[in-house]
């Protein structure tokens, strides 16, 4: 089923070369309740760990679409948005991508792939100790949060 996957992201990564559409995206510096570690997600379809999140559905509104993607990617419901860390500018995949970053709180240290065909991992990690492969948009991302900064432009 994750070959299936795989094959399926690179088909959709074609069209969206094609096609270039423009899409709204977010995703969660998801803190567990001590606010010491950050979810991180590895997909069955892509390599690297990464932020949890994933695309806005139509009529969907944005905070509404990071709770159903904190659901279904790490299976934490009722998490506390913090604040919005950044919007930010993807271009990345042929598509044109805002993504908003938000800061989250789970509410447990419940944590587990909810969707077993779309996530292979979770985790919590350590700020300063994130695996090996975690993407560069993704310590982008973690480091503005350490900084206390406000993210913005590009992914």
């Amino acid at each position: 089923m994750a070959l299936l996957h795989r094959l399926l992201g690179r088909a959709a990564r074609i069209v969206w070369r094609v096609t270039r559409p423009r899409t709204i995206g977010v995703r969660a510096v998801l803190l567990d309740p001590a606010g010491a570690r950050v979810a991180l997600v590895r997909h069955t379809y892509i390599d690297g760990w990464y932020l949890p999140g994933g695309g806005v559905k139509k009529g969907e509104g944005v905070t509404q679409a990071l709770h159903r993607e904190l659901a279904e990617e790490v299976a934490v419901t009722g998490a506390t948005v913090e604040r919005v860390l950044g919007v930010y500018h993807n271009r990345r995949e042929g598509k044109d991508d805002h993504v908003v970053v938000y800061v989250a709180r789970a509410g447990s240290d419940a944590l587990h792939g909810a969707d077993a065909l779309e996530v292979a991992e979770v985790g919590w990690f350590a700020l300063d100790a994130l695996p090996e492969s975690t993407t560069p948009a993704t310590r982008r991302r973690i480091g503005e949060f350490r900084d206390g900064a406000t993210g913005s432009g590009a992914w």
